[in-house]
């Protein structure tokens, strides 16, 4: 995460950011994050330079989604909707999780307690068990502090910073 993105945000904005970055930084295996609305929209995520790093480190494997943050949030959003239809269809109630293990990588996504979505993309060597529950305190950390003010804030500072990057 960089830090100017962060400048004239809200205590808990800022503190989401550093949450992300944390995660980021500290579980071994990860190689981008996105947290993403109930409507689909990416709120956070990971900072794309440091991903690429990360890509480029690991040059004999795949890289993750291809292209930007938006990619895996809509990713995420995309899984999020199947798996939630299929615990409807099946009446087994509310989806706490979701796993998705491939050749070349392993994608997490996890429920937060407003309806949106943490999203990890991990390398295929991640161990799963550390990312999940490195996962579930992300989420307990965040999930009250998601307020609808607090992605309101954040969507606009995504906003901003992809207009202003696009000068």
């Amino acid at each position: 995460m960089t830090a100017p993105s962060t400048f004239g945000l809200s205590s808990e904005a800022r503190n989401l950011h550093w949450l992300l970055t944390n995660l980021v930084e500290e579980v071994p295996g990860i190689l981008s994050v996105a947290v993403v609305s109930s409507d689909g929209l990416l709120l956070l995520s990971s900072d794309p330079g440091r991903n690429a790093e990360v890509r480029e480190a690991q040059a004999d494997r795949r890289g993750g989604p291809r292209g930007s943050a938006a990619d895996l949030a809509t990713i995420v959003s995309g899984i999020g909707s199947l798996t939630i239809g299929a615990a409807k269809l099946m009446d087994y109630g509310t989806v706490k999780h979701t796993m998705v293990a491939m050749d070349e990588g392993s994608l997490f996504v996890m429920s937060i307690s407003d309806g949106s979505l943490l999203g990890v993309h991990g390398s295929a060597d991640c161990d799963m068990s550390v990312v999940a529950y490195h996962m579930a305190l992300f989420v307990g950390r965040a999930g009250h502090v998601l307020t609808p003010e607090l992605r309101s804030e954040l969507r606009k500072s995504l906003e901003s910073e992809s207009t202003g990057s696009d000068r």
